[in-house]
């Protein structure tokens, strides 16, 4: 079975674009993303996924100790490869953290981690965060040279970033896109690594990503959110686990 990690980054952007600067705490200041991610959970949901960017555009500090204090299923904490998120993921003990990539000009992680470029900072991080016991999975592209440098870095699980085959889903280059992603999580397994995706996934293009040889968890965030404004969340995530099925 294929579990699913709920992202719900975009609750919190919808908060911060009325409520900036309030206090969490605040029973006005809504939506609450922990009280969302409880609701994910009820349905079905088999972790949360939650981003702490450095400029905290979205996801607070406290709506994730809040989160760790309130869940019941798993924490996936994504996170640039800094010192100063390494020392709030140590103190947080999120059950697994993702390393991806961050630009402050983007609106939402565009591509994956640069292994190569970055692969002591990386591995550093890798070593700190296994000694805590906590498991890393590296963001990256579906392109062999990061896969294979992940695997030798000591990363225990790879998040293939499915966003080239989702804006191409409805083009000429579906197909391709779907094969280097289908290559991708063939290399990973075959070097041990547990193989995730995400990034672009919807209720159209998940029947065709669960078909993805090896795929141990897909992270769904913005389609979720987008399906619950309309249906609820609850609907929204029973939903998504039902296509999920093979």
């Amino acid at each position: 079975m294929i579990l699913l990690g709920v992202n719900i980054d975009h609750t919190a952007t919808l908060r911060q674009a009325r409520y900036k600067g309030f206090s969490l705490t605040n029973p006005v200041v809504e939506p609450d993303p922990v009280a969302l991610s409880l609701i994910a959970e009820q349905a079905g949901a088999d972790g949360i996924t939650i981003h702490l960017r450095e400029d905290a555009r979205h996801i607070q500090a406290g709506d994730v100790l809040a989160l760790k204090a309130k869940m019941k299923t798993r924490m996936n904490l994504e996170m640039a490869c800094t010192q100063a998120m390494i020392d709030f993921a140590l103190s947080v003990k999120p059950n697994s953290v993702c390393l991806v990539p961050e630009s402050r000009n983007e609106i939402t992680t565009e591509g994956g981690l640069d292994v190569v470029g970055g692969k002591e900072r990386i591995k550093a991080c890798i070593e700190v965060m296994n000694k805590a016991g906590i498991k890393t999975s590296l963001f990256i592209d579906p392109e062999a040279e990061h896969i294979e440098l992940a695997a030798h870095l000591g990363a225990s699980w790879i998040e293939l970033h499915t966003g080239a085959y989702a804006n191409s889903y409805y083009g000429p280059k579906r197909a391709d896109e779907f094969n280097r992603l289908v290559r991708g999580a063939q290399q990973a397994h075959a070097l041990g690594l547990i193989v995730n995706a995400g990034h672009g996934i919807n209720y159209d293009n998940v029947e065709e990503v669960k078909t993805l040889p090896h795929v141990h968890e897909l992270n769904i965030g913005h389609s979720i959110i987008a399906r619950s404004l309309s249906y609820g969340l609850y609907q929204a995530v029973v939903e998504m686990k039902k296509l999920m099925q093979v």
